[in-house]
């Protein structure tokens, strides 16, 4: 039996869910943007038609309506496509989505210069947004998300995960609910029973998925426990992605350089006013490729340190240390400790996102106690990443384990996609302080 990819567990979008059973039209894709369309582009619309017509019907309100239009659609395909990820919620990408969407839209407008509705434009944002977030409360009621679990194998893990109703199959005889998909562990030997059961799930239009796929898809985590079971070919990044981000990368660099070098300045100076020593830390990481480079980061801790700890212990930095400074604890929580690896992301050593580099003892320590840890280095290291947002700070092997899994499912998901949901999900980070020590 072969495997199937899952990357959306999201309800299928067809007019019958895989048992046959007739899905509500709220549930299908063109009913949901038709309504979308209706109540954003649509109301106003009429809104402005019944108060003046003749300002409805001019070539700005026309303009600012097929703009509407095309912002809309992008808005949803944005958010449509950040919705699979992992513990990403649909209200934490619904704003974002249409904020991106309608701000490309409308600054290109400003750019050609053409005149628009700021009536139009405005209200079909706000009604925009606000359609999503309330179907999404209402699909989430209608239909949560469902598997059925064939009973054999490695399967019992599942059933810890939230996100998920699951239904545990008591036999091949046995007829699934209205479900979303069956999982089995497509690895062990199945009876044939079974097997006869996994084709007509398939046959029958039921999608039929491998445990580890499942597992990846709800934790955000790709483990790898033998080279045979995932090849290394296969968490190769996207190839013309990679090119494209670097340039962005360096292109972005630049601006924040520029415009922020005041307050970059400022910070600066504040640390050397509360303690003696320099502004920047620099430390040697390992890099792309496993190549040394020297990374900068503004100094959160004293001078010095501590001799009587060994390098590798000093590299760590534990819960409350002692060794931070009162402005390096926010400069730590909100992360802009991180800001000077600007230079890094403009000598192409790092990424914006990507999995943080390692000091060097830390990671040859790291290589001798994990298998794989060193193919992470197949991506330029990033300033924050996805096991960052998912984890926060880690020092034992065993969390460094679980954030290696996290590495390599960004680097099997390596796309804008999640680059984009990685930098939401940092903003955020940076607001509430989640994992800094």
């Amino acid at each position: 039996m072969s495997e199937r990819s899952v990357v959306d567990i999201n309800p299928p979008l067809g007019s019958k869910d895989p048992a046959g059973n007739r899905l509500h039209p709220l549930l299908r894709m063109r009913y949901q943007l038709l309504g979308g369309l209706l109540v954003a582009v649509g109301l106003p619309f009429l809104i402005r038609l019944a108060i003046n017509w003749q300002a409805a019907i001019a070539i700005t309100t026309q303009t600012t309506i097929v703009a509407a239009v095309a912002a809309h659609l992008m808005g949803y395909v944005i958010y449509k496509r950040l919705d699979v990820f992992p513990g990403v919620a649909a209200f934490s990408t619904i704003l974002p989505a249409f904020v991106i969407s309608y701000g490309l839209v409308f600054l290109s407008i400003f750019f050609l210069r053409l005149d628009y509705s700021r009536f139009q434009a405005g209200s079909s944002f706000l009604l925009s947004a606000s359609w999503y977030f309330g179907l999404s409360v209402f699909i989430h009621r209608l239909e949560p998300y469902r598997l059925a679990i064939v009973p054999l194998g490695d399967v019992e893990r599942l059933m810890r995960l939230d996100g998920v109703i699951w239904e545990r199959l008591s036999s091949p005889a046995a007829q699934p609910g209205r479900v979303q998909g069956v999982v089995a562990d497509l690895r062990t030997e199945l009876p044939k029973a079974w097997e006869r059961f996994i084709t007509d799930c398939v046959l029958a239009g039921i999608p039929v998925y491998h445990v580890k796929q499942i597992l990846e898809s709800l934790t955000g985590r790709v483990a790898i426990e033998h080279l045979s079971e995932n090849t290394l070919g296969s968490l190769n990044p996207n190839q013309v992605y990679f090119g494209i981000k670097q340039l962005l990368d360096w292109l972005s660099a630049l601006v924040v350089l520029v415009i922020g070098a005041p307050f970059l300045l400022i910070v600066a100076l504040a640390i050397r006013f509360e303690s003696p020593g320099p502004a920047l830390f620099r430390q040697p990481r390992v890099g792309y490729r496993g190549q040394i480079f020297t990374v900068y980061k503004f100094r959160t801790m004293r001078a010095g340190g501590d001799d009587a700890r060994s390098e590798k212990d000093q590299a760590i930095t534990q819960k409350d240390d002692h060794r931070i400074t009162r402005i390096g604890r926010v400069l730590r929580r909100t992360r802009i400790d991180e800001l000077p690896q600007v230079i890094n992301v403009l000598r192409g050593e790092m990424s914006w996102i990507g999995p943080r580099p390692e000091a060097v003892v830390l990671s040859q320590w790291y290589q001798k106690e994990l298998a794989f840890y060193t193919y992470r280095h197949i991506v330029r290291p990033g300033v924050t990443g996805w096991a960052q947002v998912n984890q926060g700070h880690v020092a034992s092997v065993s969390e460094v384990h679980q954030k290696l899994y996290y590495d390599f499912y960004y680097i099997k998901n390596f796309s804008p996609w999640l680059d984009l949901v990685v930098a939401l999900r940092t903003i955020r980070i940076m607001l509430t302080g989640f994992g800094a020590r």
